[in-house]
């Protein structure tokens, strides 16, 4: 074993895993001898199984050309790695002819234990997709290589292409525009002259301050019938929303979705350069989910909303097979749920009527995170304006039927009622902001235990429909409060992350408990130091994002995570929410049941049975800083 370890060791790209890794690898390697001039592999015929690492001998590889003459030769010896890019971008057929040049013995691994180790660790797949980047640079190598059939199914690489292309990448169009003094007629006879179906408005500071589109001009003028001869300005629609060129695509589909617009304008340096539209977007991702979210959309009754929540786990499973990372699968999940609930909340609001008071409508908790699963329950508030005495009861009458026709929508949808009671439903979580502003104030300042743990999740808001000017307000009373001395909320916010201990035996093996006849660990509990930790620190550092990935990433930037300490944080936490999908799309899909947050021990590779000790490893020394930090008892 410690040959085979000390070998693995000066294999790229298995050098860059740990020894703890590299153990549980050797376990799974198998020999296997080939004699001389054996054919071992047949360019786009033979399967590969697996990959294999040489110990001696030599491999040539090759492509055959029409003639079958041997085309782009190249010779492998000890320490080479073949099979990589065949299993994540060929569908497991061989790129190329492969021959056994010498008396040759190789290490194999099979594609299962090869993925998970993908998976795993993403400086070890990257170096996968870099090596077909460079071989691709190769004209003749390129010129050979068969590319993927339009079917994505387990192509790694394609799906690293497609959610890792930037907005600079795209051709985008010039902008088209007025003055806001412009009268309808005139910015019409524009937006045909210039074949544009947006134009944006200026005011007299050269500033965009909103935008003429097709849809304005029936909604606003022809169905009004509004006189031809006013200003665009007084029909013009807004907010004006922006994406910068170095923003990924994915990321702009789901804005444009997030904020209902058609049009983002595109920023570069500060500076407006171009607009996108929807259509043009989602007309380069059509076998994507995006298109699904659009028909979402376009839902007209409950039971269609219905209907199309019960199929995401198909595109749940779609996206985690092809490679896509967890995040941005949680991305989608919470887009498509945002979507459905913005539905549910406009067919309310048409039937009983325009509220009588501003109001913001904030989801909780794992929705609020963005980092929602399958298994999810609706966690959900209402903040309104503060009124006169003599319309108090009126604007709460009105606000607590609505919260209820809603929350009895989105069950019937599939959101569950949460059995906390967080729901707007619930009168307790529908009130004014000046009663919001109470609550968050008695949570921090005479902060017990108890009020920490049954209300952390309050601490995840986040704004979904409504007045945002009431949300903003709430943030900077909280922002208010966290400047003062709070030294006991931050204490039990802290203590908070270490209720759960991480299910290691003293000698780093997992202990599980017994569900029926599985070995089980509950992978949820086994995410939550993670999110509790990062929440505190977000708290402590003002940080008012909700999302832990973005909450990461702004500790990071001010300082407080190091880049290792949030690489290491970032891929722990997704990696478990990665099997988390996997398992719950698996016993919707196949098994036909409710899905829950049980993980079989037994059900997982060697390979992803010792990642887990490394990520529960790597929790535990998190637990052991923020007790230094939060509090100041390192063996308390």
């Amino acid at each position: 074993m410690k040959d085979k370890l000390a070998f693995l060791k000066t294999v790229k790209p298995f050098h860059v895993l740990s020894d703890d890794v590299l153990l549980g690898v050797v376990d799974l390697l198998q020999e296997v001898r080939y004699s001389k001039e054996t054919f071992i592999y047949h360019q786009e015929v033979t399967k590969m199984r697996g990959i294999d690492i040489i110990v001696e001998g030599e491999y040539e590889a090759f492509f055959y050309d029409s003639e079958q003459n041997k085309r782009v030769i190249e010779h492998h010896k000890t320490g080479y790695c073949y099979g990589g890019l065949s299993v994540l971008l060929n569908r497991k057929k061989s790129l190329r002819t492969v021959i056994a040049k010498k008396d040759t013995l190789v290490y194999f691994l099979h594609r299962r234990d090869f993925r998970a180790l993908c998976q795993a660790n993403e400086e070890f797949f990257h170096f996968f997709t870099g090596e077909f980047g460079k071989r691709m640079l190769n004209d003749e190598y390129a010129h050979f290589v068969k590319r993927p059939i339009t079917t994505m199914e387990e192509n790694y690489i394609a799906s690293e292409q497609m959610y890792s292309r930037k907005i600079e990448s795209l051709e985008y169009r010039d902008i088209v525009s007025c003055t806001s003094e412009t009268p309808i007629y005139e910015a019409a006879k524009v937006m045909a002259e210039q074949k544009t179906s947006c134009l944006f408005v200026k005011d007299e500071a050269e500033k965009i301050i909103g935008y003429l589109s097709d849809i304005t001009i029936r909604d606003n003028v022809v169905a009004r019938q509004v006189d031809v001869q006013q200003p665009i300005i007084s029909i013009m629609d807004n907010p004006i929303v922006s994406i910068d060129t170095q923003a990924y695509v994915y990321e702009a589909i789901l804005l444009m979705f997030q904020t209902k617009t058609r049009y983002l304008l595109i920023e570069e340096a500060g500076q407006y350069v171009g607009v996108i539209s929807r259509n043009k977007l989602l007309s380069e991702q059509a076998q994507s989910p995006f298109v699904f979210i659009q028909s979402v959309k376009l839902a007209r009754s409950v039971e269609e909303l219905k209907k199309k929540w019960q199929k995401v786990p198909d595109i749940v499973t779609q996206l985690l097979t092809r490679g896509v990372k967890a995040e941005i699968v949680n991305q989608v999940i919470t887009t498509v749920s945002d979507t459905i609930a913005l539905k549910v909340i406009e067919s309310v609001i048409d039937e009983v009527g325009a509220p009588p008071a501003k109001f913001v409508y904030m989801v909780l908790g794992s929705e609020g995170r963005k980092e929602q699963t399958l298994k999810t329950d609706q966690d959900n508030a209402i903040i309104y304006e503060d009124k006169a005495n003599e319309q108090r009861e009126l604007v709460r009458e009105y606000f607590l039927k609505f919260a209820d026709m809603v929350s009895e929508r989105l069950n019937h949808v599939g959101f569950s009622f949460c059995t906390g009671g967080f729901m707007a439903k619930n009168p307790k979580w529908t009130h004014s902001l000046s009663h919001w502003k109470r609550n968050y104030e008695s949570w921090m300042r005479q902060s017990v235990p108890e009020t920490v743990m049954n209300f952390s999740t309050f601490f995840d808001c986040r704004y979904i429909y409504g007045e945002v000017s009431i949300m903003d307000e709430l943030k900077e009373f909280m922002d208010e409060e966290l400047q003062k001395p709070l030294n006991r909320f931050l204490f039990h916010m802290g203590n908070n992350a270490l209720q759960y201990e991480p299910p290691l035996t003293f000698f780093n093996n997992i202990r599980t408990f017994t569900k029926g006849t599985q070995q089980v660990i509950n992978i949820k509990k086994a995410m939550t130091p993670i999110v509790d930790l990062v929440r505190a620190y977000a708290l402590k550092n003002r940080i008012f994002k909700t999302n832990t990935g973005e909450r990461l990433e702004a500790l990071k930037d001010k300082g407080v995570f190091t880049d290792r300490e949030y690489n290491e944080l970032m891929q722990s936490y997704y990696y478990l929410m990665s099997l988390r999908l996997q398992k719950q799309a698996s016993q919707i899909i196949n098994d036909k049941s409710e899905p829950d947050n049980y993980i079989d021990i037994r059900s997982l590779t060697k390979i992803e049975q010792v990642t887990l000790k490394e990520i529960f490893k790597t929790i535990s020394n998190f637990q052991s800083n923020i007790k230094v930090e939060f509090t100041n008892n390192l063996f308390g």
